[in-house]
């Protein structure tokens, strides 16, 4: 059985409501959309493709329909299925990006017709975005920008000869709070500190001395609200200079320890 009549495009869901009673249109029996698309159900699209471009997590449901007597020819389960991909590949043609698209197909005994076609065969729902996976990701996004500055512009405690210091600047301890409060909401979040020497003395006392420099700063972080367990410590001792050591400056620069986000 088939209903005469018209069948209106409708795209209803949060940001948009828009309704036409032009539609796209399927000839019996065809997996391929007539064209050319009426004007206004064009300008719904591209409604449609504006709104999908500010909420990127959102994603729309094609269903597609056909009729129980019509002839699925086409490689899809269902020709309601091939006609609702027909309609997500012409909504891509247009800029909607296919991954906020998804499809299904629906057979049903009758839908309104003209003479041999079928009047607008599909609905569009639209999906609810999950808040909290929404905001689950725009905390990760927050964390993953706070490692990226703190590993861009790392924390670097300098120490004089065989001797360590408290005194650290504004600066430093500003570092200190970023470290801790990255530590403190991301529960996998290991630190790194890595001691290094200038290369005054032999090798060997220098990789202790490095490593003694990088216990001295795990010690200070973990008196600053951060787990000591995840805290690792390693030595370069003379072996990764970032100043001259044939000068007095250059040396006192070698001596430190690096600390980042693992």
């Amino acid at each position: 059985m088939v209903e005469t009549g018209f069948v209106p495009f409708v795209l209803n869901g949060p940001g948009i409501n828009y309704r036409t009673n032009d539609n796209l249109k399927f000839l019996k029996n065809s997996a391929k959309l007539i064209m050319p698309i009426e004007d206004s159900v064009t300008t719904g699209i591209e409604n449609l493709k504006m709104l999908l471009e500010t909420n990127p997590k959102q994603k729309i449901t094609i269903t597609g329909y056909a009729l129980s007597d019509e002839t699925n020819n086409t490689t899809f389960d269902n020709l309601g299925l091939a006609r609702a991909n027909d309609i997500k590949n012409f909504f891509a043609s247009k800029g909607i990006l296919e991954n906020q698209l998804n499809t299904k197909g629906v057979i049903l005994d009758k839908w309104k017709m003209n003479a041999d076609t079928l009047l607008g065969p599909a609905d569009y729902k639209f999906e609810a975005i999950d808040s909290t996976s929404t905001a689950n990701s725009t905390a990760n996004d927050e964390w993953s920008i706070l490692k990226s500055k703190i590993n861009a512009d790392p924390l670097i405690l300098h120490f004089n000869t065989n001797k360590s210091s408290e005194k650290l600047s504004v600066t430093e301890k500003q570092k200190v709070t970023d470290i801790a409060k990255y530590a403190e909401n991301v529960k996998d979040a290991v630190i790194v500190v890595i001691g290094h020497s200038d290369n005054v003395g032999n090798r060997d006392s220098n990789i202790v001395l490095a490593q003694k420099r990088a216990d001295f700063s795990k010690d200070y972080l973990s008196k600053n609200g951060i787990d000591n367990t995840r805290i690792e410590t390693q030595s370069k001792g003379p072996d990764e200079p970032i100043g001259d050591n044939n000068t007095a400056e250059g040396k006192a620069a070698n001596r430190r320890t690096v600390i980042t986000i693992k």
